[in-house]
């Protein structure tokens, strides 16, 4: 039997789960896809490019994202026992958020929820400089799940 996830528990695997892959279209409209660290703030997703180590320069998913919007999730959960398997979906549009620092107004309640969901941030930056944060308002939702899911 596989069924789509009730809604009350699609909330809670956004605010519990740790990662998601973003997709993004580059300008040849190729896909490029990379895990994020993510939070929920008023139904808005959240990423930060914080201060893990990256190579030089603006990254290709904020690149990306400036010239094409569409944005694309996904949470999932593979376990050897295929009854347990999930994904969640989520398809959006992506707006690049640059702050003066994490004490903005408009973007502190969203740094304390990402700090709330990841231990790390309290020793690494939630931001590098410049600022940057990918916002994304989602506009579909779409879920799988194989028999249940226990949380």
């Amino acid at each position: 039997m596989t069924s789509k996830i009730p809604g009350s528990t699609i909330n809670l695997l956004i605010e519990r789960h740790p990662v998601a892959r973003l997709a993004t279209l580059d300008p040849r409209q190729n896909i490029h896809q990379v895990p994020i660290v993510f939070a929920r703030h008023k139904d808005i997703i959240w990423s930060p490019v914080d201060g893990k180590p990256k190579t030089g320069g603006e990254l290709a998913r904020v690149r990306n994202l400036r010239k094409n919007p569409q944005a694309s999730l996904l949470l999932d959960c593979y376990e050897q026992d295929w009854s347990s398997l999930w994904w969640i979906r989520i398809e959006g549009i992506a707006s690049i958020v640059e702050a003066v620092s994490e004490t903005d107004a408009h973007i502190a309640d969203v740094i304390h929820a990402l700090r709330r969901k990841y231990p790390q941030y309290q020793e690494i930056p939630v931001l590098r400089k410049p600022a940057t944060l990918i916002a994304i308002q989602p506009t579909k939702m779409t879920s799988w799940c194989a028999t249940g899911i226990e949380i």
